[in-house]
């Protein structure tokens, strides 16, 4: 039997509170399904199970703050019921030989023989069938017909679990809820829900009054670890982004709005790119050793409207095209900002860029997220002065940072991977 616990979900988590149950005990649960949703100062967090198995019972109520580690259920793993099963069966032991009939054929002997009384054949021991057990149906539970939610809908929404569907319900619906006595248990629908449409503006802004405060603490207490136990050494480099530029517009040209590419999509995938030729900056440093990740998880930096910041990974962002790339951002900006991620994508990225480029900000210097070992910024395009043999010609520019980990790489090794970078995002076409 194995433990399911609450899982630390970054260098700033302590504890969490679990909000959602997706799963009843006696559900069978396959690796990466999502089971439980757990509210940190970051938003609401769902988090995947790593075994295939059945869940056997919950070990924590909801609305119940508990600490990193802490059980929250006990899964049978098929592992567990494999082994239970080869102990539970009787060995395998050879079955008595009945001795062999005398041969009539075989010459009998003249003298009387004593009358010797033939030993009994040994009882054999048959086991008792097994009766079975009575069959018990699973109960078939009427689904309610969920309609798709309205954009805009960040209180309520559909979630599909398995062939099943789900009302997802943010902690602040059901704190709301909660003060007026709604059972947030019989909605089948938003329509079900009167509070909602009325109240979802102050849902927007008020989720938790001391959420901030505690993000911000949290914040601190993670970078102030980072700098104390980090030496952190910076560059900068001033990239020429007007083959970039020029791609995306062509690119964008013919498309629709909600399938056009942003130059951010360019920078994740020159990073990933990047970290593929230098590989002491893409990894994890724990127990004073670096451990170097043949994945590019490339953690996005994301301001949360309630302030605070989060930097989820977009996985395998080397080996995805740039179309793939951009919609993996949009989802996780759209996620993050409705306060709904997954634990493994604050938990597995490698590296993570940063930019402030559209505060206009020319350039910035990041500081780097344990037990990441570098962070790359990305400062506001303009367009400069530049000499193209006796011309001087305007080209769009911007100034491209580097923090990372002097216990794993050097200013020389630094420099080199932000020319990479460079180099990818001239050769857009390339990406």
């Amino acid at each position: 039997m194995s433990q399911f616990l609450m899982p630390s979900l970054g260098a700033d988590m302590e504890a969490g509170t679990l909000v959602e149950k997706l799963r009843n005990p006696g559900e069978r649960v396959a690796r990466g399904d999502i089971i439980a949703a757990v509210e940190t100062q970051k938003g609401v967090i769902e988090i995947e199970v790593f075994e295939d198995g059945v869940l056997q019972e919950w070990l924590v109520d909801l609305e119940t703050k508990v600490d990193v580690g802490t059980p929250l259920a006990m899964i049978q793993t098929d592992h567990d019921a494999a082994t239970a099963s080869s102990a539970s069966d009787p060995p395998n032991l050879p079955e008595p030989q009945a001795p062999e009939p005398p041969n009539p054929e075989a010459p009998q002997p003249q003298d009387p023989q004593p009358n010797v009384v033939p030993p009994e054949e040994p009882e054999r021991q048959i086991p008792e069938p097994e009766v079975p057990g009575p069959e018990i149906p699973i109960p078939e539970v009427p689904q309610p017909d969920i309609q798709p939610p309205e954009i805009g809908d960040i209180a309520l929404q559909e979630r599909r679990v398995g062939d099943k569907k789900r009302l997802r319900i943010t902690p602040s619906a059901r704190r709301l809820a909660a003060q007026r006595g709604i059972d947030l248990g019989t909605l089948s629908h938003q329509k079900d829900a009167p509070f909602y449409l009325q109240d979802i503006a102050a849902l927007t802004q008020t989720a938790d009054a001391t959420q901030p405060s505690e993000m911000r603490a949290a914040i601190a207490a993670a970078m102030s670890r980072s700098k104390r136990e980090i030496p952190h050494y910076y560059l900068s480099h001033r990239a020429d982004l007007t083959n970039a530029d020029e791609f995306v517009s062509a690119t964008n040209a013919t498309r629709a709005p909600e399938t056009r590419l942003m130059l951010g999509a360019l920078y994740l995938k020159a990073i990933a790119r990047a970290v593929k030729k230098f590989p002491e900056f893409n990894g994890h440093f724990k127990d004073d050793n670096f451990d170097h990740s043949e994945a590019s998880h490339v953690g996005l930096a994301i301001s949360l409207r309630g302030g605070g910041l989060v930097a989820p990974a977009v996985f395998d962002a080397d080996a995805q095209g740039l179309d793939d790339v951009m919609t993996a951002m949009r989802d996780l900006i759209t996620r993050v900002r409705t306060g709904r991620f997954r634990a493994r994508e604050l938990t597995d990225a490698t590296i993570t860029v940063t930019s402030l480029g559209e505060r206009g900000v020319d350039q910035l210097y990041g500081v780097i997220y344990p037990p990441q070992v570098a962070i790359v910024g990305i400062g506001t395009p303009a367009l400069t002065a530049q000499v193209q043999g006796e011309a001087c010609v305007p080209r769009l520019t911007a100034t491209i940072t580097l923090a990372a980990d002097h216990r794993v790489s050097n200013g020389r090794r630094g420099g080199l991977f932000l020319q990479e970078i460079v180099k990818h995002l001239q050769n857009p076409e390339t990406l």
